[in-house]
């Protein structure tokens, strides 16, 4: 079993209760019909919206949330293994800080995702970001807009948990989550 894996499967349960009631409630806000969750991980979003689809590069994941009954496929890195077109929207959730030039796999995201489709990226805040070695770039909002204004157009943005943007400098649990709209 890898580290990552065991990793996911040591978070504590009032970490999946704050997922469950808060923060996935308000994701699925923005998915539609068809969602793909990028980075899928042990499949907690997957178990929440039945709706979506995940992919991930970690095998012992993948083959977790097969064993769950949940629709989840390896990806090679930079590679989604679907037609175009076919999401109406896709999750990005803390991912996008662990790759050093994103500029393929938002290639890829952009060949799957519907025009119209929403984008959704969660990103750590700074602390967050600091707290983890593994992360290679850094993003708050203006730097995501920038990266795809090219192909989106920012919806819409929050932090969570609620009310906690003035932390978070000071708590690795902050995040921001940008919800853009492909053009």
């Amino acid at each position: 079993m890898n580290t990552y894996f065991s990793y996911l499967k040591s978070r504590s349960k009032l970490s999946l209760f704050y997922r469950n009631f808060v923060l996935f409630p308000r994701i699925k806000y923005f998915t539609k019909r068809k969602n793909l969750d990028i980075g899928c991980g042990i499949g907690d979003y997957l178990k929440y919206d039945k709706n979506s689809i995940g992919v991930d590069i970690n095998l012992d994941c993948v083959n977790y949330c097969k064993s769950l009954n949940l629709d989840c496929y390896q990806m090679k890195e930079d590679e989604l293994p679907f037609d175009s077109n076919i999401f109406d929207s896709i999750l990005l959730d803390n991912v996008l800080e662990h790759i050093e030039d994103p500029k393929l796999i938002l290639k890829e995201i952009n060949r799957v995702l519907c025009p119209n489709g929403n984008f959704i990226i969660g990103v750590p805040c700074e602390k967050g970001y600091e707290h983890d070695n593994d992360h290679k770039q850094f993003y708050d909002i203006k730097k995501l807009k920038k990266l795809l204004n090219k192909d989106y157009l920012l919806k819409y943005y929050f932090y969570t948990p609620p009310f906690s943007y003035a932390f978070r400098k000071y708590f690795k649990q902050v995040a921001l989550y940008a919800i853009f709209i492909k053009k």
